[in-house]
């Protein structure tokens, strides 16, 4: 199926899950459920036509420094949720003061400890799903959608890889098939062409070393394998990724039901 992005002056990576094909013949419900990035310095325009869309209930996974440097444009109507999750597979990347620093000294760290920056993003993705506190997070971030009414937003900073892996599991629990989890993930590199285009002719220029600007590649672009690894190691430590939702996460079978009847039709 196509995807398409929500086309809202200042919005990053947005778009309506509804539409998406699910279990039973039944499609993930429009309206609904929406992922995206960071929502900052959004036009009067935008705001208004988000606040005509009945979200009532905003889930923010980005960190409290992504958060200051980038303050959330707040909409009426809509409860907001602070839910951290790490960027990097090293949280205090993140959250220290001087995170460019600690960047620099990580990516002197990758070569010896993960061999290359792909190896880097999947380890981060391991982190999220397995860490036993990334796994209440995303235990508390699915109870806020089982639990909703109206439109639920969740992001984090580009909407890529936080946000791409509560996606994936949403998906997977309501019945969406594989290979479109993997082109909605995917769809986040499309969506952010432009913006990822100049951000590396930045790079480019930067005055920064190479391994460096190599870890930053890798963090930029998706890539296919990293959500399908992730997938492919739940599954072999789970059966599923619905299994691993019940039994990593502590989602029970009436919430897995609710979450069911209130987002496909």
């Amino acid at each position: 199926m196509q995807i398409e992005k929500l086309d809202l002056r200042k919005t990053k990576n947005m778009r309506d899950m509804g539409g998406y094909p699910a279990e039973g013949g039944k499609k993930i419900k429009c309206g609904k459920l929406v992922r995206c990035g960071r929502l900052s310095k959004l036009p009067p325009e935008t705001v208004e036509a988000l606040e005509k869309m009945d979200i009532r209930n905003i889930i923010d996974m980005r960190t409290n420094r992504e958060i200051a440097e980038h303050p959330p444009t707040i909409l009426k109507g809509a409860a907001y949720h602070y839910i951290i999750l790490p960027a990097t597979a090293q949280p205090e990347l993140t959250t220290s003061r001087h995170m460019s620093t600690e960047m620099y000294v990580q990516s002197k760290r990758v070569k010896r400890d993960f061999g290359t920056p792909e190896n880097y993003m999947r380890e981060m993705y391991r982190f999220i799903a397995f860490n036993p506190e990334c796994q209440k997070k995303l235990k508390a971030v699915l109870d806020i959608i089982i639990n909703a009414e109206g439109c639920t937003v969740f992001h984090c900073n580009s909407g890529t890889d936080r946000t791409g892996i509560v996606a994936m599991l949403l998906e997977s629990v309501l019945g969406v098939d594989r290979q479109l989890i993997v082109e909605d993930y995917m769809a986040s590199k499309t969506f952010q062409r432009r913006r990822r285009y100049w951000q590396k002719f930045g790079l480019f220029f930067s005055p920064i070393r190479l391994r460096f600007k190599r870890l930053l590649y890798a963090q930029m672009l998706p890539k296919p394998q990293y959500i399908i690894d992730l997938m492919d190691e739940i599954e072999a430590q789970y059966g599923s990724v619905t299994e691993y939702v019940k039994n990593a996460l502590g989602v029970t079978e009436e919430q897995i039901k609710i979450l069911k009847d209130k987002y496909l039709e």
